[in-house]
């Protein structure tokens, strides 16, 4: 038996039966490894089935594609409706002031009052109140680019000219201290 294993053909056959054993073992940690892997696959898959490591990539790129998608479109909603919002916001009161005076030479504790409120294009109106011992009268006038289409009396100027040197803040609903 010796003699049989000492030639040529029995080195071979020792050999060939050694790498076998050598390539089992190699299988045998690969199998390992790859049980390995695949747990690891399911924690970061999840128990969902058959999906590999690339298939799972490719389904949160098309995700994040999606939301991607998403967000842009929203933003260019958003975008539309902030302009919306910004040429509204021209027509609203950003100018405004109170001027009080005693009409008719009077010493009535200045009774009486003119207030201008105008839009960013300094255009709007001027409200005179003249109050008078037994009556009160009420004036309205037109304001357009700062010029009353109506000729203006010395108190409405007044008010109109404070009322462009001041702003109406944002965001306190205009009740700040010069209200």
């Amino acid at each position: 038996m010796l003699a049989t294993l000492t030639g040529t053909d029995g080195v071979v056959a020792v050999a060939a039966g050694a790498m076998a054993l050598v390539a089992l073992g190699c299988c045998a940690l690969l199998a390992v490894s790859m049980r390995r892997l695949r747990r690891a696959q399911r924690v970061v898959l999840g128990e969902r089935g058959e999906q590999d490591v690339v298939s799972h990539v490719v389904a949160v790129q098309e995700a994040f594609e999606a939301l991607h998608e998403y967000v842009e479109e929203t933003a260019v909603r958003l975008d539309g409706r902030l302009a919306g919002i910004e040429r509204t916001m021209l027509t609203q009161i950003a100018h405004r002031a109170l001027v009080r005076y005693d009409a008719y030479n009077e010493l009535s504790g200045q009774q009486s009052m003119s207030i201008a409120l105008l839009d960013a294009q300094r255009s709007g109106i001027v409200l005179s109140c003249i109050h008078h011992r037994d009556q009160a009268r009420v004036y309205g006038k037109q304001v357009v680019a700062g010029k009353g289409e109506i000729e203006l009396s010395p108190e409405e100027a007044e008010a109109v000219r404070q009322a462009l040197a001041t702003t109406v803040p944002r965001g306190d609903g205009g009740g700040g201290p010069d209200a």
